[in-house]
């Protein structure tokens, strides 16, 4: 099982943090901490696969993948694999870089939402859903587009008896 999702950049900043089972706030936050302290100290030339049971208790593993200025780490127990993992993330990544043409780390900021909504189309709860970055895009877009359209029915038009802007 998955046990978290983070993306955070270069300087320690979490970008994104999904963890699926419950952590407290303050645990979430020193958990992260303890991450960064970890990859920023390791060497470029060695493998990105961490055993986490340290923070995360036993039978937990961290695999890590830098892209530009934001790391990409996911968190699994020893249902997983770990090159299953790694290519988990790059399906995530090559699905953001489709949704926003070769995403960066402000894209991640200002579209959370949508982000959120990715990262919830390939693995929820925790079990990884969809592996296809192109399947994903497609839900991704048909949920934008029933947003729009809920959107556009809650507009009343100003030709309703009654009806005052406000």
């Amino acid at each position: 099982m998955i046990r978290a999702v983070i993306v955070m950049n270069d300087k320690g900043k979490p970008r994104l943090v999904k963890f699926y089972d419950y952590q407290p706030l303050e645990k979430q936050q020193e958990l992260i901490r303890n991450i960064y302290g970890v990859l920023c100290s390791r060497a470029e030339n060695v493998s990105n696969f961490i055993q986490a049971d340290i923070s995360f208790g036993p039978d937990a593993r961290l695999v890590y993948k830098t892209y530009a200025t934001l790391y990409f780490i996911v968190v699994f127990d020893s249902s997983e694999n770990e090159l299953a993992m790694l290519d988990l993330m790059q399906v995530f990544v090559e699905t953001l870089d489709k949704c926003f043409s070769n995403v960066c780390e402000l894209d991640v900021i200002f579209n959370f939402n949508k982000v959120h909504t990715i990262l919830d189309e390939i693995v929820l709860g925790g079990q990884v859903l969809e592996t296809s970055s192109s399947e994903v895009v497609i839900a991704v877009e048909e949920i934008s587009r029933l947003e729009k359209a809920s959107n556009s029915i809650l507009l009343v038009p100003k030709s309703i008896p009654g009806w005052q802007a406000r």
